[in-house]
């Protein structure tokens, strides 16, 4: 148990660096956080009163980031530089890393973590990223793969493997499998960039009603619902709305997302199960997609159609 946790930690960061651990009781949910050297949390006895308080039912975190040196608290303004990018995998999650593995856009994790069954936590050593960049490549890799769009803090913690994580009966142990040793540049992650209808727009709702003036990916959506409410075929539309839209980095990518969610609020709203709507999305795209990234796509679609639908019904 205590081994695993050092050899996490010694290879996410160097000895001398400054680390915040939170634990958190599974009992009460009272916190504590500890700001300390990465040398003194891979001590032995160190390493023992974790276990001590994971025994006690208490769940264990480390920052993603290291921390400026004489920080005592988690804030962003004390991160000292971006030294990871992660994802919080939680639905779906065999399908969705399976994608992650099979995906050519992104190199390999540096590390997984097996954080309950189904639950996964992806993250990959890098350099040359400032906080902008990161945030923004988060987002994508959350967009990209169906992780938890709230995870994109620099300061975001992620749990320790060795360790017991109590929030389920019975308790899971962390688990981690190792990828690479490489250290990743920004260039070496080839996510399209993020649109209001492409990328699984969260706020695409009230952009809509609150701006006046319609952007190009707004006229698209538009354009897009008006068209399959005719009855339009969807594989035409997704060509010509990829010809259409030259401009975009990837125009066939961004149009086929643009279809395939405008696609699936139908259904919904005409009321399709999700389980049917999943189905026809896969179906729609089963001869272009790896088998696992279709599954996990259109999962991942549908429930974004689901949150589009239920943001309306609440504004």
């Amino acid at each position: 148990m205590q081994q695993t946790a050092k050899d996490f930690l010694s290879r996410c960061f160097a000895p001398t660096e400054t680390i915040a651990l939170l634990l958190r009781s599974e009992r009460d949910g009272k916190t504590q956080q500890r700001v300390v050297t990465v040398e003194q949390a891979t001590d032995a006895r160190y390493l023992n009163w974790l276990a001590y308080q994971n025994h006690h039912v208490v769940n264990l975190y480390a920052a993603a980031n290291p921390l400026r040196s004489g920080s005592r608290t988690r804030t962003k303004e004390a991160v000292a530089s971006v030294r990871h990018l992660y994802i919080d995998i939680d639905e779906d999650g065999d399908a969705r890393l399976a994608a992650l593995r099979a995906s050519n856009d992104v190199p390999p994790a540096s590390a997984i973590l097996s954080t309950s069954p189904g639950k996964y936590q992806a993250l990959w050593r890098v350099e040359g990223f400032d906080f902008d960049t990161q945030e923004v490549m988060l987002k994508r890799l959350a967009s990209a793969f169906g992780g938890d769009p709230a995870c994109t803090d620099c300061n975001r913690v992620l749990r320790i493997p060795g360790f017991y994580n109590w929030k389920y009966t019975p308790a899971h142990c962390v688990a981690v499998e190792y990828l690479s040793d490489a250290t990743y540049t920004p260039a070496e992650f080839r996510l399209p960039e993020m649109t209001e209808s492409a990328a699984l727009p969260l706020r695409v709702n009230a952009r809509l009603q609150s701006s006046h003036k319609d952007s190009h990916s707004e006229h698209d959506w538009a354009w897009a619902c008006h068209e399959l409410a005719q009855g339009k075929d969807a594989h035409k539309l997704t060509h010509v709305l990829a010809e259409r839209r030259s401009d975009k980095p990837n125009p066939l990518y961004y149009a086929q997302r643009t279809i395939d969610i405008a696609s699936a609020r139908q259904w919904l709203l005409e009321g399709a199960p999700v389980g049917d709507v999943v189905a026809m999305l896969q179906g729609r795209r089963d001869a272009e997609l790896a088998a696992a990234l279709c599954c996990a796509r259109a999962r991942e679609i549908a429930a974004t159609a689901q949150r589009m639908i239920s943001r309306k019904k609440f504004a």
